[in-house]
């Protein structure tokens, strides 16, 4: 029987509450990277790449791509503080999330305004588009 200590795919993605193909993703691209002692086609996740899929998890939900943290785990393998290399990620994720921010403000004003107005939509009066009869 296996330990404590060791979880199979689906037994990772149940406690990670997500799917195995997820852990399977990861560990497919390289970053998890499960010891397969019993010589079979079965992986068996420890501790170790637990934690790697939780910080994996975190960072994807912090904005970061698949590339962005592929960059930050090789700062932890070569024993660096990823860190310094995950604020300058963070600041750049706020800048772009802040102009997507923005861009939506002004669409939803201009929503708005369309909305707010009696008249004809704007962006309908084209050629296309007869005016509307009038039903006197």
């Amino acid at each position: 029987t296996k330990g404590a200590c060791c979880m199979r795919v689906k037994e990772l993605a149940n406690k990670l509450d997500i799917t195995p193909e997820t852990v399977r993703y990861y560990t497919r691209i390289g970053y998890l990277n499960p010891p397969n002692e019993r010589g079979n086609n079965y992986r068996d996740y420890g501790p170790n790449e637990e934690r790697y899929l939780r910080f994996i998890l975190n960072a994807r939900r912090l904005g970061f791509s698949v590339k962005d943290i592929g960059e930050l785990l090789c700062h932890a393998d070569k024993g660096r503080s990823p860190c310094p290399a995950a604020r300058s990620l963070i600041i750049e994720r706020l800048k772009e999330t802040e102009q997507r921010f923005q861009e939506a403000q002004e669409l939803r004003k201009r929503a708005t305004r369309q909305l707010s107005s009696r008249t004809r939509l704007t962006f309908l009066a084209t050629d296309i588009f007869p005016e509307p009869q009038s039903s006197v």
